[in-house]
């Protein structure tokens, strides 16, 4: 947009000038500007550097890389128990009896080029080593979910290009069980068989086949229940049943698992420490047995400082606050006063271990509060969905987006898929960005790269387009910087002392500071 454009389109002298002097392109308002670069014709390899694995078990990974199809893949170094289809990028086979590191070189090329990415698979007894990445269909389709709604994400997830960025996890929440009660023939019957296995309802009539279908296209799937009789639902749980539920969820083929609370807390016997803890021990500790590896994620919404134990219980993420969908608005979304939440838990964070603020609702989504209500797109501003997504990649979050998987949009498709800013969520560090300022105007955080980069988010919760300065004292740096727009993918120029930007009313600039 031209310098007198910006102008009639109302944004401040000073911003354009800066805007101009820095090389960023002027957006006018929080108009839906797409911010991210579309992907180039040669193959570029996403995702994380370094995967972690227990001894043994199934491998699967699908190589995230975008780039003209067909692209040929190769791999230096993939252990001899792996095999990567060429065409596919999907690595599968048995991970090595061996624990220890393995170096690997990924490789893809096509008509247009080549490139090469390091990839460190790390045989041991700590799995998640970077944030998961997927989808999960709670704040879609609630109890309306199906079998065919879930092969259909699947799909969705490999058309839409997610899949080339990292997205990996497809995941069914609450409802998959009999409801005991109920007179909907799809969901009555008996909840569990003869030998005391939990049962799927009418809507998904074949677990086996579902998982083998997410499978085949080089994803994983995930389940969902909880301790307690029953789910937040009201559909069957697995207190007292949860040895044989976990070894369901492994025969059924089943990569992750979400455990909610909610029952539970008839059975609990108080709220002790001792009491918030019991029933994920219980299960973190039946999991690492299974024939595969499961991610455990702890949704018991933060009781009982949740973040302080739950790594050591066998969780991978928790849930550090309430449902992000439930949480009312104030000046600001929901989004910011649980970001603001999880943000302060930063020194609990490590590879294999994250907070977990909730998913990303963006895109057409559901009301939490009106459950029967068709997805809509979401009241969220474009500079609000910029800072969300910017927020969680800073905290070293999950990245589950739970809007309807077959209506993504451009915008959509350009917060959830830009490469450099995931890269900010997936570095192999594994630290969580600390709050360097918070303010009723400002919100800064920072997160150490493995690189040595500083990524830093600067957001303005202010009610007003804001310049905002935050020192290289207040970092914890010295020197000039090289400064990377990390949303637009392209390096603004150098800095020293500060950095000094113009953001939109609840917008956000993240920047990775690079030594010179």
């Amino acid at each position: 947009m031209s310098l007198l454009s910006c102008l009639k389109n109302g944004v401040a002298l000073a911003a354009v000038l800066f805007a101009l002097t820095m090389g960023a392109t002027c957006a006018a308002d929080s108009s839906a500007a797409v911010l991210t670069p579309k992907p180039g014709p040669a193959p570029r390899i996403n995702g994380p550097t370094v995967y972690g694995v227990r001894p043994g078990r199934p491998f699967l990974y699908r190589i995230p890389c975008t780039g003209v199809r067909p692209i040929r893949f190769s791999a230096k170094g993939l252990p001899a128990p792996l095999h990567l289809d060429p065409s596919t990028g999907i690595v599968s086979g048995q991970t090595p009896e061996k624990a220890g590191d393995y170096a690997v070189e990924l490789r893809a090329a096509n008509k247009h080029g080549k490139t090469a990415r390091r990839f460190k698979i790390v045989v041991g007894e700590t799995i998640a080593l970077t944030p998961p990445m997927g989808w999960n269909d709670w704040y879609t389709h609630y109890d309306h979910v199906t079998d065919k709604l879930v092969r259909q994400a699947a799909d969705a997830m490999i058309a839409s290009g997610m899949a080339d960025y990292g997205y990996q996890f497809v995941n069914i929440d609450d409802c998959w069980m009999v409801k005991p009660g109920s007179d909907n023939p799809e969901l009555k019957g008996a909840p569990r068989d003869a030998d005391g296995a939990i049962r799927a309802n009418g809507r998904f009539p074949n677990m086996p086949a579902l998982t083998a279908y997410i499978h085949a296209r080089g994803l994983k799937a995930g389940i969902y229940t909880g301790p307690g009789p029953r789910t937040c639902a009201n559909f069957t749980a697995s207190y007292q049943h949860e040895e044989i539920d976990a070894r369901t969820f492994a025969k059924w083929g089943f990569d992750f698992l979400k455990y909610d609370w909610c029952s539970y807390t008839e059975v609990a016997g108080g709220k002790t420490l001792a009491d918030y803890k019991r029933p994920y021990e219980l299960m973190g500790g039946i999991l690492p047995k299974m024939d595969r590896d499961i991610v455990f994620n702890l949704c018991q919404y933060g009781m009982g400082d949740v973040w302080n134990w739950g790594g050591d219980v066998g969780g991978h993420a928790w849930r550090t606050t309430g449902d992000l969908g439930l949480e009312k608005n104030s000046s600001l979304p929901g989004f910011y006063s649980v970001g603001f939440k999880n943000a302060g838990h930063a020194e609990a964070a490590r590879p294999g271990r994250w907070n977990d603020p909730d998913y990303i609702l963006i895109g057409s989504v559901g009301d939490a509060f009106h459950n029967d209500a068709p997805p809509s797109p979401t009241k969220l501003t474009p500079d609000e969905q910029y800072s969300y997504m910017s927020m969680w990649s800073l905290m070293a979050s999950p990245l589950i987006f739970s809007g309807d998987m077959n209506y993504l949009d451009e915008f959509t498709l350009n917060v959830l898929c830009n490469s450099e800013v995931i890269e900010v969520d997936q570095d192999s560090l594994g630290r969580q960005a600390r709050i360097v300022r918070h303010t009723e105007s400002d919100f800064v955080l920072a997160k150490p790269m493995e690189d040595g980069s500083l990524a830093v988010g600067v957001f303005n919760i202010g009610e007003k387009q804001a310049r905002i300065q935050v020192t290289w004292a207040e970092l914890g740096l010295t020197g000039q910087r090289r400064v990377r727009d990390v949303w637009r993918q392209k390096d603004i120029g150098q800095a020293s002392g500060q950095l000094s930007v113009e953001v939109n009313r609840h917008g956000v600039t993240l920047v990775r500071l690079f030594p010179r």
